[in-house]
């Protein structure tokens, strides 16, 4: 609930929290155990108005003042077009909305963002369901991810020796 108060208070239009964060807490939950440690803990925003990486830089530099024990990571999805093909190999078409981007995240487990309004309310963006995060299955999205990269993700990520009861389905 600290981060997404944070999140909230970056005033920022369209913003969640996701992918492995959340993932994460929900199968240590489901799985009885101490909270994992995390990779990061990425923060999505979505503005057109400013495409920088120092606006990044600058989201990501204040949360880490406020919640300093937190890895964050801020990324504004309005920008992913611009580094994604330096960064992964393959260009992508320019996203849409915040919902647009969270649909293209890798595992259809970790396709999932919340968000906290200003009455403390959480809201879910899931464009492919709960059914995969509440069910502990990890299956590719097609969307964005390639058969090799969910491969090495699964084997990075180790998902059934961190959670037991979690599936992998084979591509």
């Amino acid at each position: 609930m600290a981060a997404l108060r944070a999140g909230r208070d970056l005033g920022l239009a369209r913003w969640c929290i996701g992918a492995g964060a959340l993932r994460n807490l929900v199968w240590d939950a489901l799985h009885d155990q101490p909270r994992s440690a995390l990779a990061d803990v990425d923060l999505a925003y979505f503005c057109t108005q400013d495409l920088s990486a120092a606006r990044d830089a600058a989201l990501q530099l204040h949360l880490a003042e406020v919640l300093p024990d937190l890895p964050w990571e801020v990324t504004n999805q309005a920008g992913v077009h611009l580094w994604f093909e330096r960064h992964f190999g393959h260009a992508v078409q320019p996203l849409q909305s915040l919902e647009d981007a969270v649909a293209t995240w890798p595992e259809t487990a970790t396709a999932v963002g919340v968000w906290l309004d200003g009455a403390d309310a959480l809201h879910v963006i899931a464009p492919h369901g709960l059914a995969d995060l509440l069910g502990m299955r990890i299956r590719r999205n097609p969307v964005r991810v390639s058969i090799d990269i969910y491969r090495q993700r699964c084997a990075t990520k180790r998902y059934a020796e961190r959670w037991p009861r979690v599936v992998v389905e084979p591509t």
